[in-house]
């Protein structure tokens, strides 16, 4: 049944430039995701960070009924996909049921997995509505996205109207729109949204949360955060059939790509969940290679003369955001200059402070970093239970160094167990909110922009995420090499 959306209608009477999207009215989108979001966060009237409608439902600590087989469909094999399929393949109580990619080839392509690891064959879905008819089947409990960015709400969105949890490969949004359509659908449909950040279950990340928990850092009042990736190689790689939409997306100038950085330190700061986001300020350096790319590439190569002569984002963008209880964050985001990958995880606090990136780790009880041997006692004293109890199996299977599985363990043994998630549709929400906000900070001189409650005021008593495993734990590793 079509959901109420009385609060939704409301909200878009401020937008001033939305219009009608008759691609996605044609794939039979629901009421709201008819109306086309704007391509970027500059579309859109101000006014709408100001949603004030009720909270219809708390889905931060929300507890599914449990789930003895978690059935996944797949959406999105070109990339992240093939690689959750793998992971999911050695979990137990996982039933790989579907498998969907607009190039048919790719579906196939994932069924020799599936035997590998001797399960059944799964149903394939192709084409431009294949995504729709998985998210309609009925033998399905979770919709795995991993998609161009521009899909993951609309897909996300359907999914949940068809009764189904989700979980969305980052960022789970592009616009502000787009974040009120999945935390407005997730409350009317009470299933979970999951923004699949796995840079949260890193093993460092991990160990700095548990410190936080305990005072180990006394109160928090910094962080930062990055995602410094030279990727311009790959931005200009050709695609098959994307339309390169990597390259198009960096036609947007601010903090596009924030949520790696910015999970881990989000849950130390307890954002959403006693603190949240307030306003931000965003100022992006010029682009000194993109624009000049583009223009080499199009003098070799007929093919990239539409993306010659087009405006980039810069290489840095540098944005500072302020909590309400007065904290600071400070986010990097550069994908084309030349220099080493970082995620830059620091946090800073009244009696210490640890950070990564660049290795090696280090942490500071007081002014001076701990030795060698003492950070050893302390990794070993505060290693989270999840850390515990599948790190060690997480390695051995990869992705990332392990935080890929760890990410995907856990989310499987919380639905089994009828758990709350790790991270809901508050923080997918508000985490890949930054992104249009800060081009909204960007295109104004790095004027400061509010950050919209997607709580609507429950921040002030949700709980943090917990570091227990209690009431989980349950979902064995069997088939892990």
């Amino acid at each position: 049944m079509p959901l109420q959306l009385s609060n939704m209608n409301n909200r878009r009477n401020f937008l001033k430039k939305i219009t009608w999207g008759a691609g996605f009215a044609s794939l039979g989108l629901p009421h709201f995701a008819n109306a086309k979001s704007p391509s970027s966060s500059l579309d859109a009237d101000e006014s709408s960070l100001a949603y004030a409608g009720k909270q219809s439902f708390n889905m931060c600590g929300f507890t599914a009924p449990k789930l003895d087989k978690v059935r996944i469909g797949f959406i999105g094999l070109g990339n992240r996909g093939p690689g959750a399929v793998s992971r999911m393949s050695l979990i137990e109580g996982v039933e790989i049921v579907a498998l969907c990619d607009k190039d048919p080839k790719r579906a196939s392509a994932q069924q020799a997995k599936l035997e590998k690891a001797g399960r059944p064959k799964a149903k394939e879905y192709s084409g431009q509505d294949g995504w729709k008819a998985l998210c309609e089947s009925n033998d399905i409990d979770l919709v795995y996205i991993a998609t161009p960015w521009s899909l993951h709400t609309p897909m996300a969105v359907y999914a949940m109207n068809q009764g189904k949890h989700t979980a969305i490969e980052v960022p789970a949004a592009k616009t502000i729109d787009e974040c009120w359509q999945l935390v407005e659908t997730s409350e009317k449909t009470k299933r979970h949204c999951m923004m699949l950040e796995n840079c949260c279950y890193d093993f460092f990340e991990q160990l700095t949360l548990n410190m936080v928990r305990n005072g180990m850092f006394g109160e928090l009042v910094h962080a930062e955060g990055a995602y410094v990736h030279n990727l311009i190689d790959s931005n200009f790689g050709k695609t098959s059939y994307s339309d390169m939409w990597r390259l198009r997306e960096n036609m947007r100038n601010g903090n596009l790509y924030p949520t790696h950085g910015l999970g881990p330190i989000a849950q130390c700061l307890d954002i959403n969940r006693g603190d949240k986001f307030d306003h931000l300020v965003s100022i992006s350096t010029n682009d000194f290679q993109m624009a000049a790319r583009a223009k080499e590439e199009a003098a070799k190569d007929a093919f990239y003369n539409e993306f010659a002569g087009k405006t980039y984002r810069g290489n840095m963008n540098n944005t500072i955001i302020r909590t309400n209880k007065g904290k600071t964050v400070l986010l990097q985001h550069d994908v084309t200059s030349t220099r080493p990958y970082s995620r830059i995880h620091l946090l800073s606090g009244t009696k210490g402070m640890a950070q990564k990136w660049p290795d090696p780790v280090r942490i500071a009880l007081g002014e001076s970093w701990v030795k060698e041997a003492e950070l050893k006692e302390l990794e070993a004293k505060f290693i989270t239970p999840l850390v515990k109890h599948i790190g060690e199996i997480a390695k051995k299977v990869g992705g990332h160094g392990g935080m890929d599985f760890i990410m995907d363990w856990r989310l499987i043994d919380c639905l089994r167990n009828g758990l709350p998630l790790d991270q809901d549709v508050y923080d997918a929400a508000s985490w890949s909110v930054i992104a249009p906000l800060s081009e909204q900070s960007v295109a104004k001189k790095g004027k400061t922009v509010d950050v919209p409650d997607f709580t609507r005021g429950a921040w002030k008593s949700n709980k943090p995420v917990s570091l227990s495993l209690e009431g989980g734990a349950t979902t064995e590793v069997k088939r892990a090499q």
